[in-house]
């Protein structure tokens, strides 16, 4: 079985018009891309200083190692794929380098290495050494997939070993930043080292009633990192920082330590953080299950989606703490969403989907991927957004690197992996989650299934699905949330359902032809009325994408355009700048100028509004051509 999901990489082949030409592109420009971003950001030179034993001299960030590893987590999936005869020679250099780096102990953490080796282990709120060895483990577990060479696999577990002799016996305590818990599991499945298992476990289990970390940020002169203080001591806007509250108390929601893992309430603190552990502990509760925990999930997955949610799918509205906050704070302009939290959010997803397959949670991977997720990549393969706003002035863009360069590479790994997400085999049936075109080869409780899938999304909403099976196989169908209407037909013969969740039909298939209808209408949204930033506002969706106004399609400044609840929005043609996006138009009003020379303000019954029309295009799409305002709610009349 997969060690991440219930199908496998190699076991998909997508060919869709619309996702074929972003996965291309991240196979022969971003992958290529990102790896000279390694050699120029000096995080392959960390490596090689490392291997000889060098003190000083560390580049860039404390936590630069896993931007190595998570490019060999993407390329090993796209060796998965395809043999690839350069990319693989280029995969084993960088490999080699890691392995060569490691020490006989199994510890490997190239900062640590180079600057303070006598400090290793003490800094666990903030230096990310548990983070870094959680990305070295995925990395090898999907090239080891991949390749079925241990080379990168062997350095993991020498390193999740040390990590399992240190904890628990010597240090009690959990990561700053998550992620180990979640590769622990992925280790776990292609070991069956129960201990890998146990180890996880202990990492969530604890987090929540471990003292450690306050006892650091009381003791930060005895500990390493200090000259990396990442804003933990720093007050924060409004008084307190990032881990303490304003009387200087701790309080752990910003690494979500607030409460044990049972008892939390809300998703606290820095979102990617956040995302990682819940997926973690969901691929605990998928291995050994635990009520409390499962229902813990449930809480924080409501609370995310009901109260903490941009209608992109995006999460974490504040910039000091790149996270979540309260209830209903979601600021447009300056809204965070990074994208490796939305990266998160489909990681969670679709874990959460394998364990229960529950239509909302691939409805949400869907709304993601294709808004919160793809807006964080340029046209172009080579320039990336960290922070996704949903409204801008014009002085926002993508950029072609980062000093924290967290967010390219795990855009990289998602697209690279892409097809494991369009399907799920849990519970001995077969569930078609995504309608990307493409292929599918796999077996469903023992059964092999070949499927074959065209798609028009988001564009148009016509899907066929051909199926062929060895044997009668139950395969799931899903009606997305954002359909307006539906039918299905099996040979043309139609399917019964009631319009929503999955279409299950269980059969022999012999080459069948599924035949799927969506409903694609424009629709406008208005976000609940405790939503403060979007009061008197209006966005506009089509299919699974969200849509947004730039100044460069619309002659008015964009605050100007009023949306009427009854306005009429329809499609309008294609953009050609922009690989053919639809455009859609929406009837809207702005202020006549007329009576306005020489005039700043004026009584209201002698202004008046005309007719006009507001141009959208696709929010994934936006600064993708000449600078100017964006926004994704409009004024509502």
């Amino acid at each position: 079985m997969p060690s991440q999901y219930t199908v496998g990489v190699d076991e998909v082949t997508v060919d869709d018009a619309f996702w074929s030409p972003w996965i291309d592109r991240n196979r022969d420009v971003t992958v290529e891309y990102q790896y000279e971003q390694l050699e120029e950001s000096g995080t392959l030179e960390n490596f090689r200083r490392a291997i000889d034993g060098k003190s000083g001299g560390f580049q860039g960030m404390w936590f630069q190692d896993t931007d190595a590893y998570k490019w060999i987590e993407a390329a090993s999936y796209e060796l998965a794929k395809a043999d690839d005869p350069d990319l693989r020679e280029r995969v084993d250099e960088v490999i080699d380098l890691v392995a060569r780096a490691q020490e006989e102990s199994g510890y490997l953490d190239t900062y640590f290495q180079l600057v303070e080796p006598e400090n290793r282990w003490t800094n666990l709120n903030i230096m990310h050494e548990l983070y870094c060895a959680g990305h070295l483990i995925e990395a090898a577990v999907a090239h080891h997939e991949a390749t079925g060479e241990r080379s990168l696999l062997d350095v993991a577990v020498a390193f999740a070993d040390h990590v399992d002799d240190i904890f628990g016996d010597e240090i009690d305590g959990v990561p700053g930043h998550e992620g180990i818990e979640l590769a622990l599991v992925r280790l776990y499945r292609v070991t069956d080292e129960e201990r890998y298992l146990d180890l996880a476990a202990y990492f969530v289990d604890l987090r929540g009633h471990d003292d450690r970390l306050a006892w650091e940020l009381d003791n930060s002169e005895e500990i390493g990192g200090a000259s990396w203080d990442d804003g933990a001591l720093v007050p924060a806007e409004g008084g307190g920082s990032l881990f303490l509250d304003d009387e200087g108390e701790y309080v752990g929601t910003y690494a979500q330590a607030q409460a044990p893992v049972r008892e939390q309430e809300a998703v606290e603190g820095h979102s990617v953080r956040a995302m990682y552990l819940y997926a973690g502990v969901t691929d605990l509760v998928a291995e050994r299950g635990d009520e409390e925990l499962r229902a813990a999930l449930d809480r924080l997955w409501t609370n995310m989606t009901e109260k903490r949610m941009y209608v992109t799918g995006g999460i974490g509205s504040a910039h000091e703490h790149e996270g979540f906050t309260d209830d209903y704070d979601l600021p447009n302009e300056s809204a965070y969403a990074e994208t490796c939290a939305a990266v998160g959010s489909v990681f969670w997803n679709q874990r959460l989907f394998e364990l229960e397959p529950d239509p909302a949670y691939a409805d949400l991977i869907e709304r993601t991927l294709y808004n919160g997720f793809l807006a964080g990549v340029g046209m172009d393969g080579e320039a990336f957004f960290y922070v996704n706003p949903l409204a801008s002035d014009g002085d926002h863009h993508r950029s072609g690197w980062f000093t924290c360069a967290c967010c390219p590479p795990n855009a990289a790994r998602l697209f690279a992996s892409l097809g494991q997400y369009c399907y799920s085999t849990t519970g001995g049936e077969l569930y078609v989650a995504q309608y990307v075109g493409g292929s599918l080869s796999t077996t469903v409780d023992g059964t092999s299934v070949e499927l074959d899938q065209e798609s028009d999304l988001p564009w148009d909403g016509e899907v066929a699905v051909d199926v062929d099976a060895d044997g009668p196989v139950a395969v799931n169908f899903r009606i997305p949330e954002w359909a307006t209407e539906a039918t299905v037909a099996v040979d043309g013969e139609d399917v019964s359902h009631d319009g929503s969740g999955f279409v299950r039909v269980e059969r022999e298939w012999d080459g069948e032809r599924v035949e799927l209808t969506f409903g694609m209408e424009p629709e406008l949204v208005a976000a609940h009325p405790s939503v403060e930033a979007d009061a008197g506002r209006v966005a506009v969706e089509r299919g699974p994408l969200v849509y947004c106004a730039e100044a460069v399609d619309n002659e008015r400044p964009l605050h100007q355009y009023a949306v009427d609840d009854d306005a009429t929005v329809r499609a309008a043609g294609e953009a050609d700048a922009l690989d053919g996006v639809t455009v859609l138009e929406a009837d809207a009003t702005v202020p006549a100028l007329d009576g306005w020379d020489g005039e700043l303000y004026r009584p209201v019954g002698e202004t008046e509004r005309e007719e006009s029309d507001l141009e959208l295009v696709p929010y994934y799409a936006w600064d993708n051509r000449e600078s100017g305002a964006m926004a994704v709610w409009h004024r509502r009349t």
